[in-house]
């Protein structure tokens, strides 16, 4: 803020936005009222991302822009998916001491926000809020709980179980965040991977307020596999290790047949049967085989083309509040040009 004490800190609330015209005001208004006690310690601001949303949602948020300064809106030019709208939210904190990354659909209760910001003045680098609980239905909890216990097994780092990327970041947290531009991004993987002191803050997750996830099945699984595959490489291990098993079993197989014929040639049964499922069933593992290594070498093809991360359609924010720039760019760190501080509603060229 102008003319503010060089004493005074900057937190700033990051939202990626994703069709909840239904949950703005109301998020706004929450985080507005729950924040009232940190005014007098420090300077704040709403960076809501909006994702591509197909509905009224930018339309509200430069609405909001207009009611409260402290807000900033950047659109991005289309639907990226959450991940890299965190990743455009945090390109553009860079100014910020610390970062708070929470969802706009009300199930990430903003009250909780002021516990991360007590561990974060106490010297923690990186406090997550972890799930106690969750108001979801049994098929999202079952899930979510398979998916976390086998990512605990396959990753090659501590990723906390029931977390999501609901958190507190330092500022040198952002700082060598932004420096990791891989196109496949599992944040909560990254935060975990980069270290620094990491506590955690327990929490009960309520219900979604309004409107429908963003998170369908499908989006699920992509999720999925880039936290798995971005993080392990378990799966191409497991690979040699069915090879040598099928091995194994093929070696004894043939030690079989040839004891059969040697010592009681009279009950070998003649058929194709047996053969055909054996074809059928390695030749289904030697897909599947294929399938994985396919996954891991078009990440690599991805990640060789070196494209941005997105792109910016919208920035609306004060002066006063530019960050030095912000980076869709798939460079190394820095901050990207696509993220060109504006004053008023601005189209950015991409």
């Amino acid at each position: 803020m102008v003319g503010a004490p060089a004493s005074r800190r900057k937190i700033t609330y990051i939202f990626p936005i994703y069709n909840e015209q239904d949950n703005i005001d109301l998020l706004h208004q929450t985080i507005d009222e729950v924040t009232t006690p940190l005014r007098d310690r420090y300077d704040l601001e709403f960076v809501y991302v909006n994702d591509g949303s197909r509905d009224a949602s930018l339309d509200k948020l430069l609405a909001l822009r207009e009611r409260d300064e402290r807000a900033t809106v950047i659109s991005l030019s289309r639907n990226f998916g959450h991940q890299l709208a965190v990743t455009a939210g945090l390109d553009a904190a860079a100014d910020a001491d610390a970062v708070i990354i929470m969802d706009a659909d009300m199930q990430d209760p903003p009250r909780v926000s002021l516990e991360l910001i007590e561990r974060w003045e106490q010297g923690v680098d990186v406090v997550y809020a972890q799930r106690r609980s969750r108001q979801d239905g049994l098929f999202k909890r079952l899930t979510a709980n398979v998916f976390y216990r086998t990512l605990e097994k396959l990753a090659s780092i501590d990723i906390p179980r029931n977390t999501g990327d609901f958190r507190l970041l330092d500022r040198k947290v952002v700082a060598e965040l932004a420096k990791y531009r891989e196109q496949h991004r599992f944040l909560r993987g990254l935060v975990s991977y980069i270290g620094f002191r990491q506590e955690a803050v327990q929490f009960d997750r309520d219900a979604r307020h309004a409107g429908e996830t963003g998170y369908p099945l499908r989006k699920m699984l992509k999720f999925a596999a880039d936290g798995m595959l971005g993080f392990s490489t378990t799966p191409l291990k497991l690979i040699s290790r069915i090879g040598y098993l099928l091995s194994v079993v093929a070696f004894t197989g043939v030690l079989y047949v040839l004891g059969v014929k040697l010592l009681d040639p009279s009950s070998a049964v003649p058929g194709w049967a047996f053969m055909t499922i054996a074809l059928f069933l390695i030749g289904g593992i030697q897909l599947i085989m294929l399938g994985v290594l396919g996954s891991y070498i078009g990440r690599t093809y991805v990640e060789v083309q070196r494209r941005p991360l997105y792109a910016v359609a919208v920035v609306a924010r004060s002066a006063g509040r530019a960050p030095d720039s912000a980076e869709g760019k798939g460079g190394e760190g820095g901050t990207p040009e696509d993220g060109t501080p504006a004053t008023e509603y601005e189209l950015q060229g991409t």
